[in-house]
């Protein structure tokens, strides 16, 4: 159990890093806003883009949230981190910018496996 709390905190860690720190830090940047004008989206989604990315960090990162909300912010960034794929392969064809969003998503998946594992071990636990 302990390894899997271990793996959990960093894959989350990682996520919250990643979709949180980074974004709220670096989105008002020039490079930021021209990324999302170049692949094609205005200028107020990347704005709501990244309020909804801090708001699921904290959620995933608050161990006291229950466990429902907790799903609904895996499945967004799962959601986002597919279509941010899909926008980067539309717009500049296969790239290292295609396969991030995927390995990001991959850090996620194991994050939501081993949060899985933890709260099926203290159901047996009670």
């Amino acid at each position: 159990m302990k390894t899997t709390k271990i793996i959990f905190w960093t894959t989350t860690i990682l996520i919250f890093l990643f979709e949180g720190v980074m974004p709220a830090i670096f989105s008002q940047s020039h490079e930021a806003k021209e990324g999302i004008k170049h692949l094609g989206y205005p200028e107020y989604f990347g704005n709501a883009l990244v309020v909804f990315k801090i708001l699921g960090v904290l959620v995933l990162i608050i161990p006291q949230i229950p466990g429902r909300i907790k799903e609904w912010a895996y499945a967004g960034f799962a959601f986002d981190f597919i279509f941010a794929s899909i926008s980067h392969y539309a717009v500049d064809g296969l790239h290292f910018n295609t396969f991030f969003p995927l390995i990001v998503l991959a850090v996620l998946v194991v994050s939501y496996i081993t949060y899985h594992k933890i709260q099926r071990y203290k159901n047996i636990a009670l």
